[in-house]
């Protein structure tokens, strides 16, 4: 009954939006040439204090950034206001990108499949609060020192501080034997095993691991395979119905399916990757469809109605509880949403708390720079708070005051990462850095990613440097 009642909604609202005028169509033909072409840099660098912001058109910055295709969608008042694609869904075919392309959304698996966990506990199935183990029928995770006064829980997978290792996944080729759930919880694929490696609830680390385990238990609990109980219980119920998360990615939706590419332009082996890890990062989908999960969780926030979830979960869901984390989704002042990363594609999804609006990108590429610069773009013509550009200013320092800061850093759990100074910037390589990142200073001690501009800060004692600390994570100087 929820379902047809959310449909004829839905029906009633497309109906009422179909007709609209020649001017309001130019209108919003004007909005979109305006995104198109007025996208700005994320990160703009002053130096001796002033700016020059250059304006450019998302085929400009994707040619910049080798990037094959681009999809984009804004959802506004509950419809999509507007939908394009943009550039190859396949280069080597010459397909064109269209807003019916999918694409692997990555880590934007994750809300969309706690959205199931969640109704498991409003319908009494499982507790927040409960050691999991509770849940789980067919594999379980082992105790250990950690767990001996405090368990993983749901609600501490949900929001990263269950004290799980592995934080991502990279997928299997095409052609792999792809291994089974508790076999990948249990190190018999590609990743190591996922274990409890710090007391739970003691602090935040990302964790696709523990997303993994949520869902054996959703298919413990419901005896079903993981892709139909997501068509049956969300994907469907939203009106997601070309979404999956089955994996492999069956025949019939090859044709539509984005081929993704390596930052260098590579094309991936077998043009993408499978992803047995589904609730973590297995979702096939496109922006239109994603910013209906965004709008119904949107849309019981703000009215305070219940639909798909109770206005009470989704109201702890957006309740910001580590780092800056809800239940299964990010929490900032104005907006909520997820980022997503599987190999060659990047995908991001936001969604304002207090408009009715919300905006899903996503991109066939490694390189995911441009979807900042288009949200950007976006959320400036709509005049929505929450996202700026990064503004940074650069104090330049000689040699030899740069070559203080060389040596190698320790970073728990990530290793040794080093620092030399080349071309008059502090080059940060292995360890925590899976490339080069290169530092530029803004004070005596705090510099910036000349790329992304994340902060880092360096520590002293006396004159002599120790450590270093950026994000989360801190650095000991050891040599």
């Amino acid at each position: 009954m929820k379902t047809f009642f959310y449909t004829l909604i839905s029906i009633c609202i497309l109906a009422s939006c179909t007709s609209s005028s020649p001017k309001d169509e130019k209108s919003l033909e004007e909005r979109i040439s305006r995104i198109e072409n007025g996208l700005e840099l994320n990160l703009q660098i002053y130096k001796n204090d002033s700016v020059q912001v250059r304006t450019y058109t998302i085929e400009e910055r994707m040619k910049h950034f080798g990037i094959a295709g681009v999809s984009v969608a804004v959802m506004r008042n509950g419809e999509v206001e507007w939908a394009k694609g943009y550039g190859m869904a396949d280069s080597i075919t010459n397909r064109k990108v269209t807003t019916e392309t999918l694409f692997q959304a990555g880590s934007i698996s994750k809300p969309v499949a706690a959205t199931r966990a969640l109704q498991l506990v409003e319908d009494g199935m499982m507790d927040l609060d409960t050691d999991v183990n509770t849940y789980l029928t067919s594999w379980k995770l082992p105790d250990n020192e950690f767990t001996e006064t405090e368990k993983v829980t749901t609600r501490r997978i949900l929001d990263h501080s269950s004290g799980l290792t592995v934080w991502g996944f990279p997928g299997y080729t095409r052609g792999d034997t792809v291994p089974s759930v508790p076999e990948i919880l249990d190190g018999k694929g590609n990743t190591d095993s996922v274990r409890v490696y710090k007391k739970p609830g003691e602090s935040w680390r990302y964790s696709g691991g523990g997303y993994t385990i949520m869902q054996l238990m959703i298919t413990d609990l419901d005896q079903k395979g993981f892709p139909e109980i997501m068509q049956e219980h969300v994907l469907n119920p939203l009106g997601m119905h070309s979404s999956t998360y089955i994996n492999p990615l069956p025949e019939k939706y090859h044709s539509l399916a984005a081929t993704g590419y390596h930052s260098d332009g590579r094309e991936v082996e077998g043009k993408w990757n499978i992803y047995p890890e589904m609730a973590a990062a297995g979702l096939w989908t496109t922006p239109s469809q994603l910013v209906k999960w965004a709008n119904e969780m949107q849309y019981i926030s703000q009215t305070q109605t219940d639909g798909l979830l109770k206005k009470e979960t989704v109201n702890e869901m957006f309740t910001l509880s580590t780092q800056d984390y809800g239940l299964g989704i990010t929490v900032g002042d104005h907006t909520f949403g997820h980022g997503g990363a599987d190999e060659g594609f990047r995908a991001s999804l936001i969604g304002w708390k207090e408009h009715p609006i919300s905006v899903a990108i996503m991109v066939n590429s490694n390189n995911g720079t441009i979807m900042r610069e288009i949200m950007l773009s976006i959320t400036k013509e709509y005049d929505l708070p929450g996202i700026e550009p990064r503004t940074r200013i650069i104090r330049k320092q000689s040699r030899e005051q740069l070559e203080r800061f060389e040596g190698t850093y320790n970073f728990p759990e990530y290793g040794d990462s080093h620092i030399r100074v080349k071309n008059n910037e502090l080059e940060f390589t292995g360890g925590v850095f899976t490339n080069p990142i290169f530092l530029l200073p803004e004070t005596d001690s705090i510099f910036f990613n000349k790329n992304s501009g994340t902060y880092y800060e360096f520590q002293f004692a006396n004159d002599t440097i120790t450590g270093v600390q950026f994000s989360t994570l801190k650095g000991k100087r050891i040599k």
